[in-house]
């Protein structure tokens, strides 16, 4: 899950982005992992997906590039190593490679791809779910109008990576992978901590590399949220975020 310039804190993560994987049980599905199988989880985080391709059966490697996560995912016992996604060292190795919720953080997108084809045996499956074309736009949009009007530097182009489908698919084929599905899903998705906590959660990174100090970061997500709350916040201010997913399953050919 980690992307340059964002630094995750385990505990906060756990306390405010539990939906992450507990939403990730249709891309479990759709990786059917098998006894035995040797697999590689792409941006491990904290390993609670990780696990349970452990309980499945599987002997499994997590990667991610977050020291703190790393941490913790170790401590739940789980063979998890810090490595790039962009620079995957293995060979011929895995029956499986599967990610969710991490590729958005890794760009540039084909250096990823031809580094999962590697790692994989021959028919191996490549299988995985994150942020697609339009994901989080409304929160991401409100977030640079706050910044860009209080004269802060925002980059034209976001670091982050939400393709479309056909932009995915050129990126897999391009690698060599036949792509067997790639899907856009859009998955309102409820925030029970508030949209205070999910932006220091997922956009601390983007926040701090637009040059807010400490003294007005507070501020500045105030006043992301009051943008937001007449469009994702219900009446009794619950949030909910405007997720749209890309799912994807793919194969080495034999």
């Amino acid at each position: 899950m980690a992307g340059e310039g964002q630094n995750w804190d385990p505990v906060a993560y756990a306390a405010h982005a539990s939906f992450v994987p507990a939403l990730g049980a249709p891309v479990l599905d759709l990786l059917a992992p098998k006894q035995g199988e040797r697999i590689l989880d792409l941006g491990c985080g904290d390993g609670v997906l990780t696990a349970k391709l452990v309980a499945a059966g599987a002997e499994v490697v997590g990667v991610d590039t977050d020291r703190a996560m790393i941490v913790a995912a170790q401590e739940r016992g789980l063979d998890v190593r810090r490595m790039d996604g962009r620079a995957l060292d293995f060979v011929h190795e895995f029956d499986a490679v599967f990610t969710n919720a991490a590729l958005h953080w890794m760009t540039p997108p084909a250096r990823v791809a031809e580094g999962v084809y590697k790692a994989l045996k021959p028919g191996g499956r490549y299988v995985g779910e994150f942020g697609g074309h339009g994901n989080v736009a409304a929160i991401r949009a409100a977030l640079r109008g706050v910044l860009m009007g209080r004269g802060y530097r925002v980059p034209s182009v976001e670091d982050n990576y939400y393709p479309t489908p056909d932009e995915f698919r050129a990126v897999l084929e391009a690698a060599g992978f036949v792509v067997d599905r790639v899907d856009l899903i859009p998955r309102p998705t409820p925030v029970p901590s508030g949209m205070s906590a999910w932006l220091n959660t997922f956009r601390s990174g983007f926040i701090d590399a637009a040059g807010v100090p400490e003294s007005e970061r507070a501020q500045v997500i105030e006043d992301t949220r009051s943008l937001l709350r007449p469009v994702l916040a219900d009446q009794a201010g619950n949030w909910t975020a405007d997720y749209v997913r890309l799912r994807f399953a793919a194969r080495k050919p034999e």
